[in-house]
C-alpha cells in the first residue's frame, strides 16, 4: 500500500481520553484536595460534636429552675468581662462556629461531588460494612440539621419569625431564657420539630464521629472496631436523649 492510500485515524479519535481518564483528571483538579477536605470535615465535625455536648449540658440547667437557668444565660453574655464587652465572648464563639459550619458544608459538597465523579454511572454497595442507614443518609441529616440551625436561631436567639409570642431578649440587667424556652416548647409543633432534629443529630453524630476517626488516619484494630463504633453511637444517643428530654418535660408540665 502506498503512503498516499494509507488510512490514518482522525486526530480527535486518537487523542480522546477514556471516561476513566477523564474522571481521574476531574478528581485531580481543584482545591482543596480530597484528603485535606476530609481532614477539614473531621476537625470541624469534632468541634461541633463537643459543642452540642456542652450545649446540652447547659440546657439541662433548665431543670434547676428559672433563677439558675437565667443566671447561666446571663453568665454566657458577661463571660470575660471587662476584658471583653458584653456578649463579646459569645460573638467570638458564634463566629468560630459559623466558620466551621461554612467549611464543613463546603467540604461535604466537594467530597460528595468528587465521589459521584469517581463512581461514574455505577453505584457501589456494601463496601466494608459502611453502607449503613446512617452512612447513606448523612447528606439528608446534614441538610435537615442545617435548616434546623436556622429555625433554632430564629426561635430562641433572634426571637423573630417562628419565635413564640411575647419573646423577650436578654439584657445586661435581666435574662428571660427560661420563659422563652418554656413558651417555645409549649407549642407542640415546635417541640416536634426539635425532637425530630435531635433524632437527625443522633444519626449524624453516630456515623460522623466514626468517619472522623477514619479520615484523620486513626487505625482501629478489628477486635475493637465494634466497641469504638458503639461508643460513637452512645455519644450521639446521650446528646439526643438529653436534648429531647427538655421539650418533653415542658409538654408534660415537669418544666413550667
Amino acid at each position: 500500500m502506498s503512503p498516499s492510500t494509507r488510512t490514518v485515524a482522525p486526530p480527535d479519535r486518537a487523542t480522546r481520553p477514556t471516561p476513566a481518564a477523564e474522571r481521574s483528571r476531574r478528581l485531580r483538579a481543584g482545591w482543596p484536595s480530597t484528603v485535606l477536605a476530609k481532614w477539614i470535615m473531621a476537625v470541624t465535625g469534632v468541634i461541633f460534636a463537643l459543642f452540642v455536648l456542652v450545649h446540652m449540658i447547659g440546657n439541662l440547667k433548665v431543670y434547676t429552675g428559672p433563677e439558675h437557668f437565667d443566671a447561666y444565660a446571663l453568665w454566657l453574655r458577661t463571660l470575660l468581662e471587662p476584658l471583653l464587652p458584653y456578649e463579646g465572648f459569645l460573638w467570638i464563639f458564634r463566629t468560630v462556629l459559623l466558620i466551621c459550619l461554612v467549611l464543613h458544608v463546603w467540604c461535604a459538597v466537594v467530597i460528595s461531588r468528587r465521589a459521584r465523579i469517581a463512581r461514574g454511572p455505577h453505584r457501589r454497595r456494601g463496601l466494608h460494612g459502611m453502607d449503613s442507614f446512617a452512612a447513606r443518609t448523612m447528606p439528608v441529616t446534614g441538610i435537615v440539621l442545617l435548616l434546623f440551625i436556622v429555625f433554632h436561631l430564629l426561635d430562641l436567639t433572634a426571637g423573630v419569625g417562628v419565635a413564640p409570642e411575647g419573646f423577650q431578649h436578654t439584657t445586661p440587667e435581666a435574662s428571660h431564657a427560661y420563659a422563652n424556652l418554656v413558651a417555645s416548647f409549649s407549642r407542640p409543633w415546635a417541640a416536634a420539630v426539635y425532637i425530630a432534629a435531635m433524632v437527625m443529630l443522633f444519626l449524624h453524630l453516630a456515623h460522623g464521629l466514626w468517619s472522623a476517626l477514619c479520615d484523620v488516619g486513626i487505625t482501629v484494630a478489628e477486635r475493637v472496631r465494634g466497641t469504638v463504633m458503639l461508643l460513637c453511637g452512645a455519644y450521639g444517643l446521650a446528646v439526643m436523649i438529653g436534648n429531647i428530654s427538655i421539650p418533653l418535660a415542658v409538654l408534660t408540665g415537669v418544666v413550667r
